[in-house]
Formats: structure tokens, C-alpha cells, sequence
């Protein structure tokens, strides 16, 4: 088993429901752990998976951090059935003058 650990991965994004974050690109971050079968040429390539998550959360313009954290676990089980375990955690660390909000969320494989 390996793990992969994706820590302070920073951009800008249109992620939430007020006004003003529908039009402006705000500071996100995000944070995964990834347990995964690792077999020669089975191997999950981190760069990828990085531009993956980023180019999702750029692209969709999510009204919800929730519906982020669904979208984009689902879609990195799809395309790495290796993964035996995955957790995916998204912030907005401006959105609030004095606090950082997150969101969070596991899934394991249950075979």
C-alpha cells in the first residue's frame, strides 16, 4: 500500500452561492490522502491527478463545496480504481475575515 499526500495545493476559483463569489475567482485550497494498491506500472501519477482537481474545480464553477468534494472524489475513483482510500478536503481561506472554512469527506473501497 502507498499514499499519496497533496497538501497546500492553492488557486483561484468561482466556488459559492453569494453574488460576489459568482464573478470573482477566490483563494481555494485543497488537501488529499490517497491509499492505493501499488504494483509495477499500476502507479498513480500526482501531477496529473493534481491538474485533474484543479482543472475541475476551475472549470465548474460550483455553487456548493459540497458538490465540489462529491464531484471531484468521484470522478478520481473513476479514473484510479486503485485508490482503496481517498480523502478530499477543500477550503476558502478568505472568505470569512477571521476564520478559514473547509470541507471534508472520505470514501474506501469496499471491496
Amino acid at each position: 500500500m502507498m499514499t499519496i499526500h497533496i497538501e497546500d495545493l492553492t488557486f483561484k476559483a468561482i466556488i459559492g452561492i453569494l453574488d460576489f463569489e459568482r464573478t470573482s475567482p477566490q483563494q481555494v485550497e485543497v488537501e488529499t490522502k490517497i491509499n492505493y494498491i501499488y504494483t509495477e506500472n499500476n502507479f498513480i501519477n500526482y501531477a496529473l491527478l493534481i491538474k485533474l482537481i484543479e482543472n475541475q474545480l476551475k472549470n465548474r464553477k460550483f455553487y456548493l463545496l459540497e458538490e465540489a468534494i462529491d464531484e471531484i472524489g468521484a470522478l478520481i475513483l473513476k479514473e484510479y480504481p486503485q485508490i482503496e482510500s481517498l480523502y478530499l478536503k477543500i477550503s476558502k481561506p478568505e472568505i470569512i475575515p477571521n476564520a478559514k472554512v473547509s470541507l471534508c469527506k472520505s470514501w474506501f473501497n469496499s471491496s
